[in-house]
């Protein structure tokens, strides 16, 4: 009996010294994450304790890198309001980034305390604090005044603080002349593909001229970046931006647009050439807007028999020192007016939820190849006359060919975005080519190579089955979230319409 009390006296005993420890290590250090961390990102203090020393055992969770290239994203919508507990794979946010609209899921249960950033409030980057969780619901009511700041101070200045303890105040001013820093002229320019895309609906031009300082991950120009800019600072930021970047490097800044390209590196059984800004910009925009615009293609074959006797006739009454009337010339012209059957396709996707359609069809046409690869835009096709459509194209192709006496700024528009693309691979000898839209377009348009073929006669007075006819395929590339299957048929039919009846073009 004696044995029994003395063991019992024994186990309370170690009971209370236990409950004592961890009642003192849950001060200094933090609890174990109820949520994966793989999942959450996680932001630290330089020292713990100092969070728990005021407010109950908690964690402060950072915007998730929810995919390999994710640098930051914006909360759409908040799933699990404040002082809601959730469940492991319950969505406790829906974050939005440039490619798409990702839910962030819980992996094991907590409560959320309290959000630190509120829905819709613009670009975040990865890791920044984004919401507080605890595992009592009776501790949400002291998160109630909870700032980031307060509680959890970038990573970064935990360093200064250990190499320098008595001399705290320098860390700041050692940091203070990295956020001015924009991108001198000539230099690359890394931005969000919604951040391009913006800047072009605001009528911008190319980001790259607008010295917007970027506060995304490495100086990266985000979408909110674009937001707050305001043209009318712009010479003041550039002016103030110059003395940082001219005083170490004014040489190598205004050579850069000079210099040329580096040598081709040769390597086993491999030649790596280096590109030039222009196509790697290209090549960026077409990437971002591939992922970007749910694309899909329409093909359908068209006669050219009327309108290549439409084109005879012009000419012919045409003076002779004037240019003749192109077939491309009479398919754009087609194409803009399919466009006034079917306003739809001449329109663009607009972050929101809104589609925006255009009064005016301004056409895109590519030309050129490799690193002369340009889209002059032609301004009004719809609404001018064939001969003053024509003199505009001819203008930019002069500029993008590089013939004498050339000026790209006689070129109403060059350089600028439409509303409408067309690529012509006839010259290639490609018979179809499905094309990659330009954002914020909703349509672009291929045409391929001119050719005869032998197809059946539709002439009921005719003895012959079948006849000779000069064809052309036509691919329609459309953006789905604004021209759908039935849209854009009802374009290509009415594309197809005016092109083998070419009469209706002078209507």
């Amino acid at each position: 009996m004696a044995t029994s009390l003395a063991r019992n006296l024994l186990a309370r005993t170690a009971n209370r010294t236990c409950s004592r420890q961890l009642s003192r290590s849950a001060v200094a250090f933090p609890n174990p994450s109820p949520l994966n961390t793989s999942s959450f990102a996680l932001s630290s203090s330089s020292d713990p304790r100092r969070w728990f020393a005021s407010y109950p055992p908690h964690e402060v969770v950072g915007m998730p890198s929810l995919s390999p290239t994710m640098e930051s994203g914006s909360i759409s919508a908040w799933n699990v309001e404040e002082g809601a507990a959730f469940a492991a794979g319950d969505v406790i946010c829906s974050v939005e980034t440039d490619k798409a609209t990702v839910d962030f899921e819980a992996q094991d249960e907590g409560v959320v305390a309290k959000h630190l950033v509120g829905a819709g409030s613009g670009e975040i980057p990865c890791g920044t604090p984004i919401m507080v969780t605890v595992e009592d619901e009776g501790d949400v009511a002291a998160f109630k005044d909870f700032v980031a700041e307060a509680g959890a101070e970038p990573a970064a200045e935990a360093p200064a603080a250990e190499e320098a303890p008595p001399a705290a105040a320098p860390a700041p001013a050692a940091a203070a002349p990295t956020p001015p820093a924009a991108a001198p002229t000539g230099e690359r320019v890394f931005a969000s593909p919604r951040a391009l895309t913006l800047a072009k609906e605001k009528g911008y031009g190319e980001i790259s001229a607008l010295r917007i300082v970027g506060t995304g991950p490495g100086g990266r120009i985000i979408a909110q970046d674009v937001l707050d800019y305001d043209p009318s600072t712009a010479p003041a930021a550039a002016v103030a931006a110059e003395p940082v970047a001219a005083a170490p490097a004014a040489v190598p800044v205004a050579a850069a647009p000079a210099s040329p390209l580096p040598e081709p590196v040769a390597g086993p059984g491999y030649t790596d050439y280096a590109l030039p800004t222009s196509a790697l910009e290209l090549a960026s925009r077409l990437h971002a807007s591939k992922q970007n615009v749910p694309h899909y293609y329409l093909t359908i074959d068209l006669a050219l028999d009327s309108l290549l006797e439409l084109r005879s006739n012009l000419n012919s009454v045409m003076k002779s020192e004037e240019g003749g009337i192109a077939v491309n010339d009479l398919l754009m012209k087609a194409a803009a007016a399919a466009m006034k059957t079917v306003p739809a396709a001449n329109s663009s996707w607009i972050d929101g939820g809104v589609v925006r359609v255009y009064d005016s069809v301004d056409v895109n046409v590519v030309v050129g190849n490799g690193a002369s690869l340009y889209a002059p835009v032609i301004r009004d096709v719809g609404r001018r006359g064939l001969k003053a459509v024509s003199d505009d194209f001819a203008a930019a192709t002069a500029v993008v060919e590089g013939e004498e006496g050339a000026d790209p700024t006689t070129v109403p528009g060059f350089g600028d975005v439409g509303t409408f693309t067309m690529v012509n691979l006839g010259a290639f000898g490609v018979k179809s080519c499905a094309p990659i839209i330009r954002e914020p377009q909703a349509c672009a348009l291929a045409l391929g190579a001119i050719e005869n073929r032998i197809v059946p006669n539709d002439d009921d007075e005719s003895e012959e089955i079948y006849k000779e006819s000069t064809m052309v395929t036509a691919t329609l590339s459309c953006d789905h979230r604004v021209v759908d299957g039935a849209v854009g048929a009802q374009w290509l039919a009415a594309f197809k319409n005016h092109v083998e009846n070419p009469v209706t073009l002078l209507l």
